[in-house]
């Protein structure tokens, strides 16, 4: 393609004629032709090719102000752009709305509609949720590159007790920020491990001990190491509540609830202990210290926050509110039209075990979750079918809901490992450029010393370029565009 300097355009055509709806104009996008009349494109007169058609009469500053190149003799005007989306784009002058094809990424096709100044309106939904999706995964990328460098970055403004809780908040809830972090990790681990195994391994009777009253009651040994896990649990969540930088969003996240329902029965059985013989009967401040004591399996959900694999299922579940509510319907409707089959059909045997429908759902229940303890079970022959056709449809049940739960666990799995390594490619990146950008701007201040002076244009230029050493494309609300053929990693 020859540009504008290799040669002198002949005069434009300014005939006002060529404004109706015969007028025909050919595109060529990255070698791609398409010819284009003016009743399609004046549908929408915003485009960028209905603009086409009318800059012809204002100069040539008028048309390459729309596209790359432009061939007076044949007509044609030139965009390097990318062919396939634009073959997308274009439906909406035949059909009124866009569909974004297979393999082209989001972002890419949502920069070329703002390009060719088509409304991301036209973009039909099904396309719509996939830039939704392609945009979350990229602002999830830039906030995590974002927290990284607010890690690394050092305030000087900031006071000593600002810098401190920082340092404390780093070294609690960032395990990969250091060394000494990853051992805190580990030892805060081990020691919710230490404690659900004291808290099971204290109700083997043999390793109890009698009191004075003769009551049975843990080991010493084992109270004592229950005592400083719980030690261990208070300091550390006292440490994360001073250190966070909101305190009020920290209190109510589900984990540091957790946190203090794994803390608080120690204490409340404590003072129970201590006190509350003198204000109620001893047996009653008993069972109240049992009660509580039970609540210590909530520490097992402290793991949680040290497993990735925990978190990926939490969020599962999560996602997968829709399919569990199916599987709890399609049971619910089971046991109840089981379970009234069953009663009614084991009212002839004497010695029937279906004494009510009630107590039949249980029957259902563990029959339809081909779990089948065996206590209750039908005795006739028309009762043993209704058992047999309702563990069929049990399975059938359950079986049904669990692979769009499976998908969802899987889809935010792998999701997870693709955008901790886009956060590390993202940081490469940065650090590659911030070198780079270095030796440049070191290398033609010097050159520029010795021709232009230190106050020239040029060398202000490559200040800017050695000042965006930290520059987050993804962060940035200005849009670039390429002027080469769209791509995408």
């Amino acid at each position: 393609v020859k540009m504008a300097g290799d040669y002198r355009f002949p005069d434009v055509d300014t005939d006002r004629s060529e404004k109706n709806e015969e007028t025909e104009i050919v595109v060529n996008v990255g070698g791609v032709r398409q010819v284009f009349y003016g009743d399609n494109l004046n549908q929408y007169p915003e485009t960028r090719l209905a603009e086409l058609i009318n800059c012809l009469s204002g100069g040539y500053d008028s048309i390459f102000s729309l596209c790359d190149d432009y061939d007076p003799g044949k007509r044609e005007f030139y965009f390097d752009r990318d062919p396939d989306a634009f073959k997308c784009i274009i439906d909406v002058y035949y059909f009124g709305e866009i569909h974004m094809k297979k393999g082209i990424c989001p972002i890419c096709f949502k920069n070329e509609m703002e390009f060719w100044k088509v409304d991301l309106k036209f973009l039909d939904d099904c396309c719509k949720t996939h830039l939704s999706e392609k945009k979350e995964e990229l602002e999830e990328i830039a906030r995590r590159v974002q927290l990284i460098l607010d890690d690394l970055g050092v305030d000087a403004s900031e006071s000593r007790w600002k810098r401190c809780q920082k340092c404390i908040w780093k070294f609690l809830e960032k395990p990969e920020s250091s060394y000494p972090a990853r051992v805190i990790a580990v030892l805060s681990f081990l020691f919710i491990l230490m404690s659900s195994v004291v808290m099971c391994v204290g109700t083997i009777p043999d390793l109890q001990v009698v009191d004075a009253e003769g009551n049975r009651m843990e080991h010493p040994t084992l109270d004592s190491i229950e005592t400083a896990c719980i030690g261990w649990f208070t300091m550390e969540y006292v440490l994360r509540l001073i250190s966070s930088p909101n305190k009020l969003h920290f209190a109510l996240s589900f984990m540091n609830i957790v946190d203090v329902l794994a803390i608080l029965p120690f204490y409340v059985s404590l003072t129970l202990t201590h006190l509350g013989a003198k204000l109620m009967e001893l047996s009653n401040v008993q069972q109240a210290v049992q009660a509580l004591r039970i609540m210590r399996i909530a520490r097992i959900f402290k793991l949680a926050r040290h497993s990735s694999g925990l978190q990926t299922l939490t969020y599962a579940l999560k996602r997968s509110f829709k399919e569990l509510g199916l599987l709890l319907m399609y049971l619910a409707v089971g046991i109840f039209v089981f379970s009234a089959l069953g009663y009614t059909m084991e009212q002839s045997h004497p010695e029937t075990l279906f004494k009510s429908i009630p107590q039949s759902f249980w029957w259902a229940i563990i029959t339809m979750t081909t779990v089948g303890y065996g206590d209750i079970y039908p005795k006739t022959t028309l009762g043993k079918l209704n058992a047999a056709i309702s563990f069929l449809c049990g399975v059938i049940a359950i079986a049904l809901p669990i692979h769009p739960i499976i998908n969802n666990f899987v889809r935010y799995y792998n999701k997870q490992r693709v955008l901790e390594t886009a956060a590390k490619h993202e940081l490469e990146l940065m650090e590659l450029n911030s070198a780079e950008g270095k030796a440049m701007s070191s290398k033609s201040e010097l050159e520029n010393l010795v021709r232009e002076g230190k106050d020239g244009p040029f060398h202000s230029s490559r200040l800017k370029v050695s000042h965006s050493d930290t520059f987050i494309h993804l962060l940035s609300e200005e849009k670039h565009y390429r002027t080469r053929l769209q791509s995408c990693k």
